[in-house]
């Protein structure tokens, strides 16, 4: 071997080992995987996840889904009361009271959201509140049922029987086999 074809050995040796280490300090660098990064999934998709989950019982889980999708995107209203509906049914009541307002900002004449807030302040023992909610429900629907309902419990709630009787009879009046209304007004006497 002549000088000239081992120095250019011992050259391409040399740059293969560079390579080789630079190779090296590129594999041992992984990048760390924050587990909060939220799924690549598109709000779409998230939504409807959610819908699925909460179809099958899994409420941590749908809220889990739908709070991302918000995220990514601001949801519609309906999307907004399902949250605040699982937030409630998950007894996280001031967190459900804030979807269901937010959700009320997108459809303000939706008697369900305004039925749900009234809920959430009755049990708040908001009475004032709850009774503006339930209105504004009866403005929207004089014909449902559950508001008068709903509306009987408050009075019920508020010591205010007779009223109470006089929107469990209207319940009845619209739906006439209401077993709950029957059953409120039975205790009323």
């Amino acid at each position: 071997m002549t000088l000239f074809q081992i120095l250019m050995l011992g050259a391409s040796a040399f740059f293969a080992f560079k390579v080789y280490e630079h190779i090296q300090t590129l594999q041992d660098e992984e990048p760390q995987k924050d587990k909060r990064t939220p799924s690549s999934f598109d709000p779409e998709s998230l939504v409807i996840r959610a819908d699925e989950a909460f179809d099958n019982g899994d409420l941590s889980t749908a809220i889990a889904l739908f709070k991302e999708a918000n995220a990514k995107v601001p949801q519609e209203s309906d999307v907004l009361f399902k949250m605040g509906y699982i937030l409630e049914q998950l007894g996280e009541r001031d967190e459900a009271l804030n979807y269901y307002k937010e959700a009320l900002e997108g459809d303000k004449d939706n008697e369900y959201i305004h039925n749900s807030i009234a809920s959430i302040y009755r049990a708040n023992e908001e009475f004032v509140s709850a009774k503006m909610h339930l209105n504004a429900s009866l403005s929207i629907n004089e014909n449902n049922p559950v508001t008068y309902y709903n509306y009987g419990n408050l009075l019920v709630d508020m010591k205010h029987f007779d009223e109470a009787k006089e929107m469990y009879k209207k319940a009845i009046e619209i739906k006439e086999d209401f077993k709950e209304a029957k059953e409120e007004l039975e205790k009323l006497g």
